[in-house]
C-alpha cells in the first residue's frame, strides 16, 4: 500500500487502519475500526433480523402444532404470513429459513457491539462479513421473487428482514470500499464517501414498487 493511500485511510474518522511492524521489521496490518453510527447500524438491523426470525419460527413451531394456526400477520389474501411457512421455500435447506435468521443476524448484532466496544477487525473479518451479507442480500433477492411470483403472498415480517439485510449489505460495502478493504477507482470510493445511502435506498424503492405493481388491483381496490 501507498504511503497516499494510508494517509487516505486515516482521514476516515473512526475508520482508519493501522500498520505496525512485526518481529521481522515488516509491515503488519492491526486492523480498521468503524463510526458509532455504522456500529450501530449493524446493531439495529441485526436485532430487527433476530426479531423478524423469533416471530416467524414461534409462528411456524405453532404451526406445526396445529394446521389450523392462523398467524397474526396474515391479515389477507395478500399479506398472508401462514402461506409463505407452509411453502417448500420456506425450508430451502432443509429446515425451517428463520432458524438460519436467528443465527446470522445475531452475529451481526455482535459484530456491531464489538465495533462499539473499540474492536479493529482485519480485512480478512471485513472482507468475510461481506460475503455473508451478499449471500444475505442475494438469499433475500431470491425469497422476494419467489414470495411475489411463485407463492403469490406477502409476510410483513419477511419484509422486515429484507430491508434489514439490504441495508446492511449495502453500508458494510460502503464501509469497505471507503477503507480500502475493497479496491475501487477513486470515483466509487468518493461515491460511498459521499452518497452511501443511496443504494440502499434505491434497492428498497425497488423491492417497494415490485410489491406495489405485483398486486396494483388489489392495493387499489
Amino acid at each position: 500500500m501507498s504511503s497516499a493511500s494510508v494517509r487516505d485511510e486515516a482521514s476516515i474518522p473512526g475508520q482508519s487502519g493501522r500498520r505496525g511492524t512485526d518481529a521481522r521489521g515488516g509491515a503488519r496490518d492491526e486492523g480498521v475500526g468503524a463510526g458509532r453510527a455504522f456500529a450501530w447500524l449493524l446493531v439495529v438491523t441485526g436485532a430487527a433480523g433476530v426479531l423478524a426470525a423469533w416471530v416467524i419460527t414461534l409462528d411456524k413451531f405453532k404451526l406445526l402444532e396445529d394446521p389450523n394456526f392462523r398467524p397474526g400477520c396474515s391479515l389477507n389474501p395478500v399479506v398472508s404470513c401462514g402461506n409463505i411457512m407452509k411453502s417448500a421455500q420456506a425450508s430451502v435447506f432443509g429446515f425451517p429459513n428463520p432458524m438460519l435468521g436467528l443465527v446470522t443476524y445475531g452475529m451481526v448484532v455482535a459484530i456491531g457491539a464489538a465495533l462499539l466496544a473499540g474492536a479493529r477487525p482485519r480485512r480478512w473479518y471485513w472482507l468475510g462479513l461481506n460475503a455473508g451479507t451478499l449471500f444475505g442480500v442475494g438469499f433475500c433477492a431470491w425469497l422476494q421473487y419467489q414470495s411475489l411470483y411463485e407463492i403469490h403472498s406477502l409476510c410483513l415480517w419477511c419484509c422486515l428482514a429484507w430491508a434489514a439485510t439490504i441495508l446492511m449489505f449495502w453500508y458494510v460495502t460502503a464501509h469497505n470500499v471507503r477503507t480500502g478493504a475493497l479496491p475501487a477507482p477513486a470515483g466509487v470510493r468518493r461515491f460511498f464517501e459521499e452518497f452511501a445511502f443511496v443504494p440502499p435506498v434505491l434497492h428498497i424503492g425497488i423491492v417497494g414498487m415490485l410489491i406495489l405493481t405485483r398486486w396494483w388491483d388489489f392495493w387499489t381496490s
